[in-house]
């Protein structure tokens, strides 16, 4: 297997560390001057802020308030879904309580079904129409369900 070789057209030559450290030197004061106007230019900016910084810590302090204030009264844990979820869980627990409560009342009509005479003479003679030897059972009539109105029109 054959590896191509890839020749290089131009050799690069590297400064010598003498002559970079040179040309740092050589620019130097020029990179001083050049901070010295920028500096001039900021200055005011820098002695303009220095005065207001009791303004600006006043304004932020004001800003990070009124956010935490909208974080937590609005935020996905704050007061409002708290609220919510707390009504949420009175609901639920009055469900479970009217369940319970009707649990209780099957569970005691089960046991009435199954030991007491009264309670399944009760329950035979309502829903089987049971009656004693010399009573007489009145039934009334099934509602009707209402009709239809009659459609005369020619169906297709």
């Amino acid at each position: 297997m054959d590896f191509p070789v890839i020749r290089i057209s131009k050799f690069r030559n590297l400064p010598r560390p003498e002559e970079g450290l040179r040309a740092v030197v050589e620019r130097a004061g020029w990179v001083e001057e050049a901070l010295q106007r920028g500096l001039a230019r900021l200055r005011p900016l820098g002695t303009r802020l220095y005065s207001e910084r009791r303004g600006f810590a006043t304004a932020s302090i004001v800003l990070l308030t009124a956010w935490l204030f909208v974080h937590v009264m609005f935020g996905a844990n704050g007061m409002v879904v708290y609220k919510q979820k707390k009504t949420e869980i009175r609901e639920l627990q009055q469900d479970i309580d009217d369940l319970q409560q009707q649990n209780d009342r099957s569970a005691h009509e089960v046991d009435a079904l199954k030991t007491d005479p009264k309670a399944i003479e009760k329950e035979a003679r309502e829903q089987l129409h049971y009656a004693r030897p010399g009573e007489v059972v009145y039934v009334s009539p099934a509602p009707v369900p209402p009709q239809k109105p009659a459609r005369h029109s020619a169906q297709k």
